[in-house]
């Protein structure tokens, strides 16, 4: 906690990309400071793989993936932005990341 603001890392598919901005205006609108993603690769953010040779792509997402963890690392706690409950292999090991160091998990819909 940095003074009496929660830190929040944003966790999910980069698909649900207005999931993303939604929620990171409401937890900053009530009192949070929210580190979300970069880059939007599933949903917009072509230039992530637009034209990159394979080995390169895979390790840009090594990097970005890497960085995530970095940035559960800064936080208080995750939310995860599951919607209709999807969670993939990625953010699954984000949380469980997240749970090995002791950050609360919160989810956009409802807990597992």
């Amino acid at each position: 906690m940095i003074g009496k603001y929660t830190v929040v890392t944003l966790c999910g598919s980069t698909r649900f990309r207005e999931a993303f901005l939604e929620a990171q205006k409401r937890l900053t609108l009530a009192g949070n400071i929210v580190i979300s993603v970069g880059l939007f690769g599933h949903s917009g953010d072509d230039e992530v793989c637009e034209g990159m040779p394979e080995d390169t792509r895979t390790k840009t997402k090594e990097m970005l993936d890497d960085m995530h963890k970095r940035k559960i690392d800064m936080a208080d706690e995750i939310y995860v932005i599951n919607v209709g409950g999807y969670i993939g292999a990625s953010t699954a090991s984000e949380i469980e990341y997240a749970r090995r160091a002791g950050k609360r998990v919160r989810y956009l819909e409802g807990w597992r």
